[in-house]
C-alpha cells in the first residue's frame, strides 16, 4: 500500500517542488499552504507529514502540538531554516519525528521520510502484535518476514492433522512454542498440554515419570501415580530434547506409542492412551546413531523446522522493540526509544542463540544493562566461514547504504553488482532500502 504524506509550506514554489520531489518516488502527496488546512486534511489519516518550522499564524511546532492532541501517533518532520536549529530540537523534545534544515539534499531527505515511515511501521507492528498476543496462541511467535509468515502458516496446516510431529531446529529458535501453537490450535486444544525435559530425565526414575507406578510398587508411595503418558491424555505430549533419550528408555517408548497402552510400574492393567506426541530436537534425528529409527518414524508423521534469525533478519528489531517494552512495562519502566541506527545495527549483530539471545539482550537493554548501539558482538564466538562471510557482506551493503541515502542504484554502481542482485541480498538479510 502506497504511504500518503501530506505536506506542509506557506511558500507556493517550495510547496509545489517538495510535493512533486515525493511524488516522483511513489507515494501519494497532498500539499497544504497553512497549518490549519493541514489540521482539516487529517481526515484523510496520512502516514506522515512534512511541515515547514516558521509560517504566518500557526507556526509548525503550533501544528506538532495540535497534531499531538489527537493522539493520532502520526509522525512529523519539520523543516528549518538557517538558524532555526534550536527551535527544531525544541520540537523533537515535544515529539517531532526528526527534521532537515534548509538547504536539504533531495536525498538525504528521501532516507529520512523512509526511515520516518519504517519506524512508524515497527511501531504499529508492535502495538498490534501485543494485542493480538491475547487472542492467539501462535502470537507469540512473532514476525512478518516471509520465513516467519511461512512457519506460522505451516503450524496452522499441522495443527488441523492428528499426526505426532518432530519438531527439530537451533537453540532458541522456539521449538516449544510452536509445539504449544501446534496444540492450542488443534481439536486437542482444551485437552492437556504435558511438557517433559528428556535432558533432566535421571535413568533411575525415567520408567516411573513416564508410565507412573502401581499402589504399592514404590516404597515411599503406597497410593500410586499415573505418568506424564496418561497425564497428557486428550491432549498433547511434548517431549523436549527427545535426542538426549537413553536407549533403553527409547525402547519402552516405542512399544507403548505402537499400541498407544500403558501399563503403570507394578500393575499389570493396560490404560488406553489418546495423545499426540510432539518430540523436539536441536539434531537432525535421522543421522544421529544414538537414536532408534524405528522410533523415530513412529514419532515423525510430520516433520518441522523452526526457522533461524538468519532467515528472519527482516524481524530483529520487531522482536527485540516486542520483548523490550514488555521488559520495561514489567519493571515500570518507560518504553525504550529504538532509533533506527539501532535497528539497523542489531541486524548486523550474529545472533548464534537466536530469538532466546534477542529476547534477553532486548530486556537488558530495557533495564539499561545492554548497549545495542556499539557494533562489537556482544556473544563473538565460532563461526563457518559461510556465516563469517555473509556477516561482512551485510555490513558492507549496510554501511554502503547508509552513506548514500539508501539510495540503490548509487549503492549497486559502488559495490559492482547488478540493482537487482543487490535486492535480492537486500531481502535475504533483512535490509530495508
Amino acid at each position: 500500500m502506497t504511504a500518503c504524506i501530506h505536506i506542509v509550506d506557506d511558500d507556493d514554489d517550495h510547496l509545489s517542488a517538495l510535493c512533486d520531489l515525493v511524488a516522483a518516488c511513489g507515494y501519494e502527496v497532498r500539499g497544504f499552504s497553512s497549518p490549519r488546512a493541514a489540521l482539516d486534511g487529517l481526515a484523510d489519516a496520512p502516514d506522515l507529514m512534512i511541515s515547514d518550522l516558521r509560517m504566518p499564524g500557526m507556526d509548525g511546532i503550533a501544528l506538532l502540538k495540535e497534531i499531538k492532541q489527537h493522539d493520532l501517533g502520526l509522525p512529523v518532520i519539520l523543516l528549518t531554516g538557517h538558524g532555526d536549529v534550536v527551535h527544531a530540537v525544541d520540537a523533537i523534545r515535544a515529539g517531532a519525528e526528526d527534521f532537515l534544515e534548509k538547504p536539504y539534499e533531495a536525498a538525504h531527505l528521501l532516507a529520512v521520510i523512509r526511515r520516518a515511515l519504517d519506524a512508524t511501521a515497527a511501531r504499529t507492528e508492535v502495538a498490534r502484535l501485543q494485542q493480538v498476543l491475547a487472542e492467539r496462541a501462535d502470537a507469540s511467535i512473532l514476525g512478518t518476514s516471509r520465513a516467519m509468515r511461512m512457519f506460522r502458516d505451516r503450524i496452522a496446516a499441522i495443527a488441523l492433522v492428528d499426526l505426532d510431529v518432530v519438531v527439530t531446529g537451533e537453540t532458541g529458535t522456539g521449538k516449544e512454542l510452536a509445539a504449544q501453537a501446534i496444540h492450542a490450535a488443534s481439536a486437542r486444544g482444551q485437552g492437556p498440554f504435558v511438557a517433559l525435559n528428556c535432558a533432566a530425565l535421571p535413568d533411575a526414575l525415567a520408567e516411573t515419570i513416564l508410565f507412573g507406578h502401581g499402589a504399592g510398587a514404590l516404597a515411599h508411595d503406597a497410593e500410586g501415580r499415573a505418568g506424564k503418558l496418561e497425564a497428557a491424555h486428550g491432549g498433547t505430549l511434548m517431549l523436549d530434547e527427545v535426542e538426549t533419550m537413553s536407549p533403553a528408555i527409547q525402547a519402552k517408548l516405542l512399544r507403548v506409542l505402537q499400541e498407544r497402552v500403558v501399563e503403570r510400574i507394578g500393575e499389570t492393567v493396560p490404560r488406553t492412551l489418546d495423545i499426540r506426541v510432539i518430540a523436539t530436537s536441536k539434531t537432525n534425528l535421522r543421522v544421529l546413531e544414538d537414536f532408534r529409527p524405528d522410533l523415530y518414524f513412529r514419532i515423525s508423521g510430520i516433520d518441522l523446522t523452526t526457522p533461524t534469525l538468519r532467515e528472519a533478519a527482516a524481524d530483529i528489531s520487531l522482536i527485540f522493540a516486542h520483548y523490550a517494552q514488555l521488559a520495561a512495562r514489567r519493571y515500570g519502566r518507560p518504553d525504550p526509544e529504538m532509533p533506527w541506527a539501532m535497528r539497523q545495527n542489531l541486524k548486523r549483530r550474529a545472533w548464534l542463540g537466536n530469538v532466546r539471545e534477542l529476547k534477553a539482550a532486548a530486556e537488558a537493554f530495557a533495564l539499561g544493562l545492554f548497549d545495542a548501539t556499539t557494533e562489537n558482538d556482544p556473544n563473538p564466538g565460532p563461526q563457518t566461514l559461510a556465516q563469517r562471510v555473509s556477516e561482512f557482506e551485510a555490513r558492507e551493503i549496510a554501511a554502503v547504504l547508509d552513506t548514500h541515502g539508501n539510495n540503490t542504484l548509487r549503492a549497486a554502481e559502488l559495490l559492482g553488482i547488478p540493482r537487482r542482485t543487490l535486492n535480492d541480498k537486500m531481502r535475504r538479510y533483512g535490509l530495508s532500502s
